[in-house]
């Protein structure tokens, strides 16, 4: 170490030159000339002493620079143990909880690193089982061109490809809309919404689906949500598609609004099989797929759902209903929580 690249000790050693030639000067010629002498080799004592302390000072702190260095590099923790000496005691106590915190997001982001990588995996696998099937389609499409074609196969597979399209498109959409909501890239628009309009607007592409299976949608809704219209439908939308997907035909699917001072409540419940035990501390999971889930299923819609709901101070909870069935409870409070 070399203490004299130091700004401060070379400020103080030009300062205490200057001080003490004067009051050696001044003490030759209003004392004596021993006196001179005396304060000369009292200023060059005190002014080794000095030296001395800054040199251990200032050693202590690159030592310490030099394990928080390490630390960084080869991620072995720093031993700060040596250093209990006033400041730098205080200076201990912060770089502790420093490394801690470092530790603790260096650990989360090796999480999420293994989980973003499985997530990539999940997605190309999602994404790359319809296109195969479309191009698939496609390349006998190319073949009938050449052949003879059966009545309506053309058509069939049109079809086919078409909804495969559709599937691949909704994915991407709604992998998008997770990762902006992951990222805070969302700014939500705050108006206030009745949740008779939010359900309303969420029914619209689950009608025909449902008149076809000739199901029931019973709706009691009082209150309401201050939140983003868009955003709020397509979260309750899935929540109402994977009831409408699980319930039989001719079943029936029960919507309940409520308010109070401490939050508004939306109760979803269905008459279908309810969900399995062991799906259940996995059903808001990204890609993952309980045992009664369909072949279409990618396993996203109720994790897209789960993260608008959160991202409005709300929070959503699958459970049995005690006479059968699914049901989702949403809550958005009106305090943070």
């Amino acid at each position: 170490m070399h203490l004299f690249r130091n700004e401060e000790v070379k400020r103080f050693t030009l300062f205490y030159m200057l001080a003490g030639a004067g009051f050696c000067a001044a003490g030759g010629v209003w004392i004596s000339g021993e006196a001179a002498l005396l304060l000369s080799a009292a200023c060059l004592l005190f002014y080794v002493v000095y030296l001395c302390s800054a040199r251990k000072r200032y050693g202590k702190m690159s030592g310490l620079a030099a394990g928080i260095d390490q630390m960084l590099h080869s991620g072995k923790m720093l031993d700060l143990s040596a250093f209990r000496e006033g400041e730098l005691s205080l200076l201990e106590d912060e770089l502790s909880k420093l490394m801690i915190r470092l530790r603790e997001q260096n650990d989360q982001l090796k999480k999420e690193k293994v989980r973003l990588a499985d997530s990539i995996a999940d997605i190309s696998h999602q994404i790359r089982t319809p296109l195969t099937t479309a191009n698939l389609l496609l390349a006998s499409l190319k073949k009938e061109q050449e052949a003879p074609v059966q009545p309506g196969s053309i058509h069939t597979r049109l079809l086919e490809l078409t909804r495969l399209l559709e599937r691949i498109e909704w994915l991407i959409s709604a992998l998008l809309k997770m990762a902006k909501l992951d990222a805070g890239a969302v700014n939500f628009r705050t108006e206030e919404l009745t949740f008779a309009q939010v359900v309303r607007k969420a029914m619209e592409p689950l009608e025909i689906p449902m008149e076809l299976k000739e199901q029931e949608l019973v709706c009691r809704l009082e209150g309401g949500v201050c939140g983003d219209r868009l955003w709020l439908v397509e979260a309750v939308g899935n929540i109402l598609k994977n009831c409408m997907e699980h319930t039989p035909s001719g079943g029936r699917i029960l919507v309940e609004g409520t308010e109070n001072a401490i939050f508004s409540q939306l109760l979803i419940r269905d008459t279908g099989p309810g969900i399995a035990k062991e799906d259940l501390p996995h059903l808001f999971e990204r890609f993952y797929k309980g045992a009664s889930s369909s072949e279409q299923s990618v396993g996203i819609g109720l994790a897209l759902a789960r993260s608008i709901i959160c991202a409005h101070n709300g929070s959503v909870q699958a459970d049995n209903c005690p006479d059968g069935g699914a049901e989702f409870r949403i809550r958005f409070y009106k305090t943070v929580v």
